[in-house]
């Protein structure tokens, strides 16, 4: 089975909801897929619980289906985001400095893609 870890970064929307998207196609086509939300994008899960904002529809479900492997602490914090990860039910990142490590995705034989 394909193993792929997709690091969201950007806090673009458009940027994210493709994230997300492929992490859906990814889990529909059979592969073991984890979404980990990084740096700026952290800001938008404030902003995407709120149903009438543009991808609101595309977070719930990529949230809900729990491809949400977890959330950067470090940036989380940073953004002020954090009772926002709390109240949602999401797991945090935090093993190297404060962030995810990709390198413990690497050694659990995921590959790591960035966007």
């Amino acid at each position: 089975m394909k193993k792929v870890a997709v690091f969201a970064f950007s806090g673009d929307p458009a940027t994210f909801a493709h994230a997300m998207l492929n992490a859906m196609d990814m889990k529909d086509r059979g592969y073991d897929v984890k979404l980990v939300v990084e740096g700026d994008a952290t800001k938008l899960l404030s902003l995407l619980r709120n149903e009438t904002k543009p991808f609101a529809d595309v977070y719930r479900r990529c949230r809900d289906s729990g491809l949400i492997d977890c959330v950067c602490r470090a940036c989380a914090t940073r953004n002020g985001v954090v009772p926002v990860v709390i109240e949602q039910n999401l797991r945090f990142g935090d093993d190297m400095a404060g962030h995810p490590a990709m390198a413990g995705y690497m050694e659990q034989g995921y590959e790591v893609l960035t966007l």
